[in-house]
């Protein structure tokens, strides 16, 4: 086979579009649910239908193909099933903002206008996020694309929530939930971003009834003393041992208030008083479930205060409120004083507003009995976390879990199914089609929380509750891949959904990412600006490269400083390669790949040896993998192609391809070809794009395209331990006499002289290795022997306990050589003296800044090697 010239230069911008279409055209990644092959399925964590790609994507999503590429290659019925969430309240605030900019209210639309509306914006936007990931490369089966509100996924949400309903997990309770002011509607703890924001802290005084004494108490939300109904002491705080059932007059209100005893104070917090709200704080909530208080909501559903206050406050909003409430306060002598303090808020994360505790009425999912089979999933190992730590986090969380509010105070979303009969409203009907006589009823308003359908995702992408041969085949699945930061939101309510409705595990393996940090730390954030748009280094870079560089650097458990040096490694050695394969392609005879079956060939070292550090990064490739140490496995492929293949074998073999032997030079070619081979398989999952490419210039004719060749597992009895031995030898040497022409200055275009002394059997290897030696190492004529004498002059090194020896003599100019190092220890002497003279000086070390002080010990370190390398050197000469 005559395989078309590469290119001079490596043009991703021409191959990346053009593969992915043809793997497109050629149905690679659709999976079959009849096939006999065994099977291996990924669910996508869906991103929200709102999302543009982000850098978090392109780790997940890589790392996901990297996954389902090498399954699809080792033969496996390898299925990646993509989708977007509907994502409740990010949607219906695009929504809302986009029917603000024309002019439109949503109060003013009924809801199936504003579903109208919802469902046009999804169709116009929902499928950019899906674009771009096949921009990334993912080979995900697009046949089976879902979203959570198709009609297929829809009705199985709404059959979990009939289900979950008849077996008494779902209730109606009045309870305190995160409230967003914007959207009117609870949301979930992930979507609460908090910020750290400079406040006050003010000091109140709380009249003790009958008496002429007070306690003091202090907040930062003034406003909320509209709604206490007790103050709390520690029981043992002695200062107040006897003001416990007793009362305080609550300021502007009048109502007495108990003065209760608690564990939860923190008496050496403030005064050790504590005002208490049970409506509008969670701590204060279990205080006054404890000891029975009253909870008044004293705000509406926009956080403005309502009619349970004093007529002068009502309709306020927060702010309002509380500086009237503390104007007041203060008139009446009761503000004792005020105090600046730096508070944790937290804040909607869609309506970008501090949110609310509130007390409201919501649908809640029991969840005490559904942790228990997903905690025992996990701590038997049924589904195993990488990295494992994760198992203490999710462990704590559910064995403290919490009843799940999963209604929500939106139109977009699954309606829950529920009707109220229109003259009983105690009355309910619960179905997934509703009741027969609709025009009697009406539905209830609310929707569901989205995690209330993500946490179906596994088995609900297929036809379930009913069961097809494509839950059969690809349910469980084998992996997922996603963020820590939803291990409780999505992962442990998966498995408890996996368990409660098909009595078996989602998934087998949790692969846990890293999260992506800048140079300086901080966590990659829209809202900090810090996180690179993937298709501007996609433009710089490549996609591949990106990949590839993104994986490197991105080790099992620990957080990424993300830099785009590594990119450009990533840039660097998707050249490196595209070089090393046109330099092979070159120098094929005719352009044709040899026709040499290398298992009944006698092969040389060399080409014995590249065959088996190939064999041994298969295997090495395999086993971080199969650990999910994506970023050591990148690491195995990018050292044996950059350092074993390109810097070693290719060298060696271009003594063969411009040698005077024509069978060593096929025999070279042949060896040379199949390392590529194996290099594209091995590195295709990470960078799609260039291996299909070059594949296509080194696949024979009986060869099908990478993304279904073959996969490259590594055999240990292939491995060639005196190849390996030998080869060392060789390296050792010339890598010990480039070393000594580099540091002596020898010009490259100078050959040297090589003396080895005490070769202790070595001789015939190393003999046997002749040409290569001096090619490699620029040498003229090679010695070898027993008891050799030291040449005068000479550079010496030792290898494997043989002397080398390099006349220098005539190579450089040894005078001038000896004035330059000699110059240059003494410049190196008055350095050092000059900065070991700082660092004794203990004025200098503590009153200079750190950043000083690190910065001359580094000198000092790095002058005090190259002090010790050119006095090395100098030693030679003399």
């Amino acid at each position: 086979m005559t395989t078309p010239q590469l290119d001079k230069s490596y043009n991703w911008e021409k191959l990346e579009d053009r593969w992915y279409q043809h793997w497109m055209d050629q149905g690679y990644f659709h999976a079959d649910e009849h096939s006999k092959k065994e099977p291996y399925s990924i669910v996508i964590p869906p991103p929200n239908v709102t999302g543009m790609l982000t850098m978090g994507h392109v780790l997940n999503n890589t790392i996901q193909d990297v996954l389902i590429r090498k399954a699809r290659m080792e033969g496996k019925n390898a299925c990646w099933i993509p989708g977007t969430d509907h994502a409740s309240i990010a949607t219906e605030s695009k929504v809302v903002s986009m029917l603000e900019e024309q002019g439109i209210s949503k109060d003013d639309l009924s809801r199936d206008a504003f579903m109208d509306h919802a469902w046009a914006w999804k169709e116009k936007y929902g499928g950019i996020i899906i674009n771009q990931l096949k921009k990334l490369g993912c080979s995900c089966d697009w046949d089976r694309e879902r979203f959570t509100m198709d009609e297929g996924y829809s009705k199985a949400v709404l059959n979990a929530f009939v289900k979950l309903y008849e077996k008494g997990l779902i209730y109606r309770g009045h309870r305190l939930v995160n409230w967003c002011p914007v959207s009117k509607s609870a949301i979930s703890n992930e979507e609460v971003i908090h910020k750290e924001k400079n406040g006050k802290l003010w000091h109140f005084r709380y009249p003790i009834t009958g008496t002429d004494d007070y306690l003091v108490v202090a907040t930062t939300r003034p406003e909320t003393m509209l709604g206490d109904t007790a103050v709390a002491v520690h029981p043992d705080d002695e200062r107040y041992q006897s003001l416990i059932g007793k009362t305080v007059t609550l300021p502007l209100i009048g109502r007495e208030i108990p003065i209760i005893a608690d564990t939860y104070v923190d008496p050496e917090f403030g005064t050790g008083c504590v005002k208490v709200t049970p409506a509008h704080d969670p701590n204060d909530f279990a205080m006054g479930e404890r000891h029975n208080l009253d909870f008044i909501n004293i705000m509406n559903d926009d956080a403005s205060l309502n009619s349970k206050v004093p007529k002068q406050y009502q309709n306020c909003s927060r702010e309002e409120g509380r500086k009237a409430v503390v104007r007041d306060l203060d008139s009446e002598g009761l503000l004792d004083k005020v105090e600046d303090y730096t508070n944790n808020i937290g804040f909607s994360e869609r309506g970008n507003v501090p949110i609310e505790f509130y007390m409201s009425e919501q649908w809640y999912l029991k969840m005490d009995a559904l942790a228990k089979p997903a905690l025992d999933a996990v701590n038997s190992g049924k589904i195993k976390f990488h990295p494992a730590h994760w198992t203490k986090t999710y462990n704590h969380w559910m064995e403290n879990i919490k009843d799940w509010c999963i209604s929500r105070q939106l139109w977009w979303g699954h309606q829950i199914p529920v009707w109220y009969h229109n003259d009983d409203p105690k009355k309910i009907h619960v179905s997934v089609d509703g009741p027969e006589d609709p025009e009697n009823w009406t539905q209830d308003q609310d929707v569901l929380d989205t995690w209330a359908s993500s946490w179906l995702w596994p088995f609900a992408v297929h036809t379930w509750p009913e069961e097809d041969q494509n839950l059969k085949t690809f349910f469980p699945t084998d992996a997922l891949v996603t963020g820590p930061d939803i291990i409780f939101f999505w992962v442990a309510r998966m498995i408890m959904s996996g368990y409660e409705f098909l009595d078996d595990i989602p998934f087998k393996d949790v692969y846990f990412t890293s999260i992506l940090r800048d140079e300086t730390g901080k966590k990659f954030s829209k809202s900090l600006g810090n996180s690179p748009d993937p298709f501007d280094l996609f433009n710089e870079y490549g996609t591949d490269a990106v990949r590839f560089g993104t994986l490197l650097m991105a080790p099992q458990g620990l957080d990424v400083l993300f830099s785009n040096s590594r990119l450009e490694v990533g840039r660097n050695f998707m050249n490196k390669l595209w070089n090393a394969s046109r330099f092979i392609q070159m120098n094929l005879e005719d352009g044709k790949l040899p026709q040499i079956d290398l298992d009944s060939v006698e092969l040389d070292m060399p080409e014995r040896w590249i065959l088996s550090q190939l064999n041994q990064t298969a295997m090495k490739v395999n086993r971080q993998l199969d650990r999910f140490h994506f970023n050591e496995a990148a690491k195995a492929i990018y050292e044996f192609t950059w350092s074993d293949f390109c810097d070693w074998y290719i060298e060696i073999a271009k003594t063969r391809f411009y040698g005077d032997n024509p069978e060593k030079a096929n025999m070279s070619r042949a060896v040379a070809v199949h390392v590529i081979q194996g290099i594209l398989k091995l590195l295709h999952p990470y960078s799609p794009f260039i291996t299909e490419e070059l594949w296509a210039h080194f696949r024979s004719d009986a060869d099908s395209d990478l993304i279904i060749s073959p996969w490259l597992k590594g055999d240990p009895s292939m491995e060639d331990n005196t190849a390996d031995t030998t080869m060392d030898l060789l390296k050792d040497i010339v890598t010990a006499v480039r070393t000594i022409r580099s540091r002596m200055n020898v010009p490259p275009g100078k050959k040297a002289d090589l003396v080895i002394r005490n070769v202790n059997g070595h001789q015939s290897k190393i003999e046997s290795f002749d040409e290569i030696i001096k090619t490699l190492g620029r040498i003229e004529a090679i010695t070898i022997g027993q008891n050799l004498e030291k040449p005068e002059q000479s550079a010496t090194a030792v290898v494997q306990k043989m002397e080398l020896f390099v006349p220098l003599k005539g190579l450089i100019d040894l005078d001038k050589e000896n004035d330059r190092l000699s110059k240059r220890l003494n410049e190196l002497e008055g350095h050092l003296q000059g900065i070991e003279k700082k660092l004794s000086n203990d004025n200098f070390v503590n009153r200079a800044p750190e950043n000083v002080v690190e910065h001359e010990k580094k000198k000092m370190q790095d002058m005090t090697a190259e002090y010790e390398l050119v006095k090395a050197n100098l030693d030679m000469l003399l």
